[in-house]
Formats: structure tokens, sequence, C-alpha cells
């Protein structure tokens, strides 16, 4: 008999893990809170480390269907123009780390993930949100019983918390975490790509770093629409949501002195979102009995190393390497958790950094900026970089 795992979230991270766990035959039920399961925000970036994964769970195909593919990453001063950074991409990563690195909007990823589960016997349901659980023993084999708001409860052999940042899961097992305002926020929209000048945005992950604020430009959909963020630091968030429709002009406002491609670009942003950035800092466990937390729910990374997504992702393949080589539910758990905490705890870290070096906070920030120069301009090897940590990841 199969065991049956429930995952409260159906976003990116409990869709891949709900796939994976039923590639070793699990049976899976995802319980969605809100009453469609759709995907919010713009595009995100899916580095070798991800597409590993999503290999695995037969869909990279699908993916870079809709995604594209950008030819380098490149760094830019905010006024001039003038690089810090080319990271070769395209081709050069496809054979350095055996797997491309993809450009795709968060929609797009998600309803291929949605399908795949669908396709595949997941049982998915919409307006089912997780209250509270509880580990119990019945006739001497360990559950775990979940509640539902709606009254509603549901037994089995295993909980995954895969419910976001302020997840109720996670709630109820770490009472005392708390998420915290980083004193930053993200504007974000697409532009349909024809509205825009040729060669405006060019073929790569764009980024361009200045004081307080950093932009991010990138072509999704085959190349149809462009995908813009933009980070400012702010000293407070006091909407109770962490996301509201945002105001171009206060947007277009915010980066007016910049180069002229960055406000060429924006002139033509119609809609934006305003996202408060959240993190926390590392948990204490990520594990209570027969219930784990996975991807935001444990290890919530600001944005600025583009792996909030790819954690998730790689989460999910740990999750079920690991309750498929454990006979009992909790060792398995425990195990996941031991695989993933000093990753994903350096992957913050590192996000965290960036954010220094990304709005030039300081002389340091300058030197490191000037420093990164200097080792670019006299090699573009991939390897040589940090990121080659996190991308040469393979689960």
């Amino acid at each position: 008999m199969s065991r049956k795992i429930i995952i409260a979230g159906g976003g990116i991270g409990g869709l891949s893990a709900a796939l994976a766990l039923n590639l070793h035959d699990f049976e899976v039920h995802v319980l969605e809170q809100s009453d469609a399961l759709a995907e919010v925000g713009a595009g995100i970036q899916l580095s070798p480390n991800a597409m590993h994964v999503l290999q695995m769970l037969g869909v990279s195909g699908d993916v870079l269907s809709h995604g594209f593919l950008p030819t380098n990453a490149t760094m830019r001063h905010f006024q001039t123009a003038k690089e810090y950074l080319r990271m070769p991409l395209g081709d050069a990563i496809q054979k350095k780390f055996g797997a491309p690195y993809v450009h795709i909007h968060r929609a797009d990823l998600h309803r291929v993930l949605h399908h795949a589960a669908l396709s595949r016997g997941v049982h998915i349901s919409v307006n089912a949100r997780v209250k509270r659980y509880q580990n119990l023993a019945i006739q001497g084999v360990n559950q775990v019983q979940v509640y539902l708001d709606d009254g509603r409860e549901m037994l089995a052999d295993a909980l995954i918390g895969a419910d976001g940042i302020r997840s109720a899961v996670k709630k109820q097992m770490l009472p005392l975490a708390s998420v915290e305002f980083t004193g930053q926020v993200a504007w974000r929209g697409t532009i349909d790509a024809q509205k825009v000048p040729r060669n405006l945005v060019k073929p790569e992950a764009n980024l361009w770093v200045g004081p307080g604020a950093h932009l991010v430009s990138y072509y999704v959909r085959g190349g149809k629409e462009i995908n813009v963020i933009a980070v400012q630091e702010q000293k407070q968030w006091t909407d109770t949501r962490w996301s509201v429709q945002g105001d171009v002009k206060t947007l277009r406002d915010a980066f007016v002195n910049w180069h002229s491609d960055v406000t060429q670009l924006l002139s033509k942003v119609e809609e934006c979102f305003l996202w408060g950035l959240f993190a926390s800092r590392p948990l204490d466990t990520w594990v209570d009995g027969h219930v784990a937390l996975l991807g935001d729910a444990c290890h919530p990374m600001l944005p600025f190393v583009a792996q909030g997504a790819a954690m998730a992702i790689e989460d999910s393949a740990c999750l079920a390497q690991a309750l498929s080589a454990h006979e009992k539910i909790d060792r398995g758990l425990s195990a996941y958790q031991s695989s993933r905490y000093a990753r994903v705890t350096k992957v913050q870290r590192m996000a965290a950094k960036n954010a220094s070096l990304y709005h030039m906070q300081g002389a340091s920030s300058h030197a490191k900026l000037l420093a990164l120069k200097a080792a670019n301009t006299l090699s573009s090897d991939i390897s040589a970089l940090p990121m080659s940590y996190v991308y040469g990841y393979r689960v």
C-alpha cells in the first residue's frame, strides 16, 4: 500500500514536491487555500541546479517550450552602463553544468507543473486551507491528522508545509518564528516586447546596480515579453498584504536618473505590482514528527541570487528521495532536513550579502564591484565565480 502524503500549498514548491513524491509511488494530495490554482508574479530564473530536477520530473521539455535561453548574465553601472560582470550562459552553461539556464514566466512554470501533476494522478483540492495538525498514533502506527479551516479532517502518513513565507504549518511547529520586512520592495511587471525599441533589451539576464536600488530585465515566453524587476530600499511596509497594485509613475520616478536604457524600458511599463521583501532567520528545525516544511515556509530568501524557486524545486527532489529511502517517515523527514539545511542557509546568506553589493552601500561595496570587474576581465570562466557552487549542485 502506498503511503499518503498531504502537501499544504499548491505553488511551485508544492507542485514540484507532488510530482517528485508521485514518481516514488506515494499517494499525494495537494491542498491549496485559494479558490483557483494559479501563480501570480512575473518572471523567474531557472538555473541548471533547478533544471536538473525538472528533467528528473519529466517536465523540462515543456518548461523549455515556454521559456527563453539568455546568452549572458551582465551587471552594469546604473548611469554609465559600464560592465562589472559578464558571465556566459547559453551553450557555455549547458556545457559546464549539463543543463540550461532558463527564463520563464511564473504562471507558465506553474501551469506546466499543474498539468503534469493532474495527468499523473495527484489529487489537488482548492479552497482547502490547512489550519493545524496533530501527530498521533493509531493502532501503533504513527500518522498525522490534518485539520482544515472549513472543518474537514484528513489523515495521512506525512504533512508537508509548502504554504509560503506565512505558513500556517510553520506557525504551529515554531510559534515564535517570525518574518521581518527587509527594508526593500520589488516592483514587478511584464512588457510586450513588440512595444520596446529593437535591441533596447539585450537577450541576457540584465542587472543594473545603483545607490539604494537595482533593476533586472530579461525575456520570457520565447522572447514575446520582457520581465522587469526593480528593487529599491524603503523604510517600512505597512500593508497587511505582501503584494499590492503598484503605481507606474512612482516606479519611473524612482529610476528617473538612471541610464536611458532603463528609463526607456520603464516608460513602456503599463502595469506593475509592488512586493514587500520579507525574510527570516534560519529556523531551529523544519521537522515535527511526521510534518516537515519546504521552500519559502522554511527558508525564504531575498531574490538577489535568483534562487528562491530553485531551492524549493531542489527541496522537492531531496524530500522524495529521503522518504523513499526510509521506511519510517520521521527518519526520512529528518534525513531530508539534514541534506538541505546547510546548503539553503548558505544560499540565503549569499542573497542577503548581495543586497549591499547591488545597492552600492558603502566604500566596501564599491571596492567589491571593482574587484569583480577586474576578476571578470581576467577570466570569464563560470567555475571561478561564486555562483558555480549553486549551479553545479545535483540532487
